[in-house]
C-alpha cells in the first residue's frame, strides 16, 4: 500500500468494508464498519474497523481517534443492549495476535459466571448464517434506539 491508499486489496477488513467480502454488519457510517466477528466469544461479539485501512491504534490519524471511539462507545452498550447482557469486553490488539493487520475492536457481551477468565478466549460458532443475522440484526436495533433523537 502506497501514501496516500485507504484501501489495501489484500486485507480481509478492506475487503469487508469495500463490500467485497460478506459480512454480519451491524453498523456502517463514514467512520467505521462493525460487523460479527465470524468466530465469537460469545454470541454477538463484534468487531469494529475503522473505513480507512491502518494497521494499529497507534497508525489512527489523531482526527479519527475520536469519532472511532465515539462508535466503539455506542457499540458496547448495543452488544450490551441487544444481546440481554450485564456488560461488555471491550479490547484491540496491535501486532501481537491481531490477527488481521487492520485496527479493530473487540465489543464482547458478558454476563456474570459466563466462564470467560483472563485472556483466555474461547470460541464459539453460529448456529448457521440465519442466526448469525438475528444477532446481527438484534445489535443493530439496539445501536438505531441509542443514535435515534428521543421523542
Amino acid at each position: 500500500m502506497t501514501s496516500g491508499e485507504r484501501t489495501d486489496p489484500s486485507c480481509l477488513f478492506c475487503r469487508i468494508v469495500a463490500g467485497i467480502e460478506p459480512a454480519h454488519e451491524v453498523h456502517r457510517d463514514e467512520h467505521v464498519v462493525a460487523f460479527l466477528d465470524t468466530r465469537p466469544v460469545f454470541v454477538g461479539h463484534t468487531l469494529v474497523v475503522p473505513v480507512d485501512h491502518v494497521a494499529t491504534l497507534p497508525d489512527l490519524p489523531v482526527s479519527e481517534v475520536g469519532p472511532f471511539f465515539e462508535r466503539v462507545q455506542h457499540l458496547a452498550a448495543a452488544v450490551r443492549d441487544g444481546m440481554d447482557a450485564q456488560g461488555t469486553f471491550v479490547a484491540a490488539n496491535n501486532t501481537v495476535s491481531q490477527s488481521v493487520p487492520h485496527l479493530h475492536v473487540h465489543v464482547v457481551p458478558r454476563t456474570k459466571g459466563d466462564g470467560l477468565r483472563g485472556f483466555f478466549w474461547p470460541r464459539t460458532r453460529y448456529d448457521d448464517d440465519a442466526h448469525a443475522a438475528a444477532v446481527a440484526g438484534r445489535v443493530a436495533r439496539a445501536l438505531a434506539e441509542r443514535l435515534s433523537p428521543p421523542g
